[in-house]
């Protein structure tokens, strides 16, 4: 998903000189040195700077970020984030569905006239989900996600949940789709001697089972991105990427803020991400200060147009 980087625009610029002959009339002195001086000038022209290129051919949004004005018109909002450039959404499952009490294919359409392709969706595995992942299948969706187990009791519980996503991963792939688990922070500490995050990590199956992450999470939970990243190149597919206030405490979880003013080393973190097997970039945000969600989704997609990996 990456575009080339530096990519340079030179010119030529072509030098004429007059030649005097014996018989010519002589310059005053002044027109001769301002002439010298002129063509010396010409001759040193600096090439103009290079033409950086953004570094994401495409972006999303989780619709998550705006769950207050969803609700209220759903295709209002939908038609504001396709003017501020994202080409792609991510759903999630609320009390009107993942496509917002419109048939699944009713849903599609209307993306599609604004030019908007829903590439995955936020859903409860535990209900129904063989229908879901027909009728996202049908859409041509990419992705049906689980976004939250949370904290288990035990590493038999873990066990269980690897258990579910490889099923659920089944049933998906039956259908031409994928499966992925979104994390949060609880998978990333110590638990009964082991760390969560790597347990689902090397107990589901990659034939079956990927991962979207999030990097906010990952952070507030007190690890590394880039290391999970290599650590399993090709399992993150998707990411949210959601920044972290620079105030916040270690400890302080609801720290979300407008993309590109928090702590996050984005243009780092998702070069790597690229490397290794990320193909979506979707922009969350759970929390605004002095800002409103549809001015936060408008003010992360302008960042996204501009992202330089380095």
């Amino acid at each position: 998903m990456k575009s080339e980087k530096g990519k340079y625009e030179r010119r030529t610029f072509l030098q004429t000189a007059g030649v005097l002959t014996a018989g010519s009339i002589m310059l005053p002195q002044w027109a001769c040195t301002d002439a010298s001086s002129n063509a010396s000038k010409e001759s040193v022209a600096e090439e103009p700077a290079p033409i950086i290129q953004p570094s994401l051919d495409k972006f999303g949004i989780q619709l998550y970020t705006l769950r207050e004005d969803m609700p209220k018109d759903p295709k209002g909002v939908l038609k504001q984030l396709a003017s501020f450039g994202y080409q792609q959404i991510e759903g999630f499952e609320g009390k009107q569905g993942m496509f917002w009490d419109m048939p699944h294919t009713d849903f599609k359409t209307y993306l599609d006239d604004l030019g908007l392709e829903m590439v995955s969706s936020h859903c409860n595995i535990f209900e129904n989900f063989e229908t879901k992942a027909a009728q996202a299948a049908e859409i041509g969706m990419a992705y049906l996600i689980c976004p939250w187990v949370g904290p288990q009791k035990s590493v038999e519980d873990w066990k269980k949940v690897t258990e579910k996503f490889n099923e659920c991963g089944k049933i998906c792939k039956d259908n031409g789709i994928r499966f992925a688990y979104h994390n949060h922070e609880y998978t990333f500490k110590a638990f009964s001697g082991m760390i969560p995050h790597d347990f689902l990590m090397e107990n589901t199956d990659p034939e079956l089972v990927d991962h979207e992450m999030d990097i906010y999470w990952v952070v507030t939970g007190g690890a590394d991105p880039i290391d999970y990243l290599t650590k399993y190149p090709n399992r993150f597919r998707l990411c949210h990427v959601k920044d972290r206030l620079k105030t916040a405490a270690p400890d302080e979880r609801e720290a979300s803020c407008d993309l590109g003013t928090g702590s996050i080393d984005f243009p780092k973190i998702l070069k790597v991400a690229a490397d290794n097997g990320m193909k979506y970039f979707i922009l969350e945000q759970e929390r605004y200060d002095n800002s409103t969600p549809v001015k936060s989704a408008e003010v992360g997609a302008e960042y996204l147009k501009k992202l330089v990996f380095v």
